[in-house]
């Protein structure tokens, strides 16, 4: 029982988790229910995925997909990162340049597989 309460007091363990799960449920819900049209609110907006419909489209389930995979990835993260016994602060500081590493990533690859079917214009 110790272990849990450990677990929910430390930063390094709680953001991966949370961040990880809310991606998780986030891309699953996207997959299953993309934006139809191109608009400003909802979805993965870039201005390289909003030119054309069909990017849009594109972008939407890739999106949707690497989101998946982020939050998988995050949850994986979370136990192995408490392993650390970092302080609050720091285990913070790391918990939010890895979240934000993965997310950038998670772009980046969308961005590249959005320029590899439709090219740079």
């Amino acid at each position: 029982m110790d272990i849990m309460i450990d677990l929910f007091s430390n930063s390094m363990f709680m953001i991966p988790a949370l961040v990880g799960l809310v991606m998780l449920i986030v891309g699953l819900i996207w997959l299953k229910y993309p934006p139809k049209e191109i608009n400003a609110l909802y979805g993965y907006r870039t201005k390289s995925s909003m030119k054309t419909q069909q990017r849009w489209e594109f972008a939407q389930k890739i999106g949707a997909k690497e989101m998946i995979i982020a939050g998988v990835i995050l949850l994986i993260i979370a136990p192995l990162a408490a392993l650390f016994n970092l302080s609050e602060a720091v285990g913070s500081m790391i918990a939010l340049a890895v979240m934000l590493g993965i997310m950038a990533i998670m772009i980046v690859r969308v961005e590249m597989s959005i320029q590899k079917k439709f090219g740079k214009n």
